[in-house]
């Protein structure tokens, strides 16, 4: 089966996904099919590494993972492939429930999803992905704009996203999430200024 065989209207599930085997990276966002943007360039990939490893070194000893694309992250409350419809590959996402961590990746809600803009993928992060992310009850969806060099902050309050301020150069994020834990936008930006 190629890519161009799927018939972009239809529904699919999580059964279906793990069919396909061509070369295009694809998400699916309530049945739908979303292709993924080209592989990732030097800027997005080096912001990419240097959050997680930020939060990997803050998470060691701890009970809460981070995890890095590709990695699916099944937001569902079943285990049957065939009632899921939502598969997404976050850049980055923290999982503290390890328990919801399979080999093929996480069943269920992570605490914080990180995605990083790439031309081309503004509008289905800003627009399909906050959808299902809030459904969902992601605690935290984390934005980052390497072009602009600003940060924005989705948190969950009562059941819907409320943004914080949005953060650029001399600040730091802070969550509660993960209390202890800061990052400096002055060194996530520091190779694209």
């Amino acid at each position: 089966m190629q890519f161009s065989d799927l018939d972009l209207t239809k529904s699919y599930t999580y059964a279906d996904y793990l069919k396909w085997q061509f070369d295009e990276r694809l998400e699916l966002i309530k049945g739908k099919i979303f292709k993924m943007s080209p592989a990732p360039g030097y800027t997005h990939q080096r912001i990419s590494q240097y959050v997680n490893v930020k939060l990997y070194n803050f998470l060691t000893g701890k009970p809460c993972v981070v995890c890095a694309a590709p990695f699916d992250v099944l937001l569902s409350r079943t285990i049957n492939e065939e009632h899921i419809i939502t598969v997404l590959q976050p850049d980055l996402c923290v999982i503290c429930d390890t328990s919801k961590i399979t080999e093929r990746g996480c069943l269920g809600t992570p605490d914080i999803v990180v995605e990083i803009l790439s031309p081309g993928n503004n509008k289905k992060e800003l627009q399909n992905k906050y959808e299902v992310y809030e459904e969902a009850g992601v605690l935290e969806y984390w934005i980052i704009h390497p072009s602009e060099k600003t940060f924005l902050k989705y948190s969950l309050v009562n059941g819907a996203y409320q943004a914080s301020r949005l953060l650029t150069l001399g600040n730091e994020v802070t969550t509660p999430v993960l209390p202890g834990f800061t990052l400096s936008l002055e060194e996530v930006f520091a190779d694209n200024q």
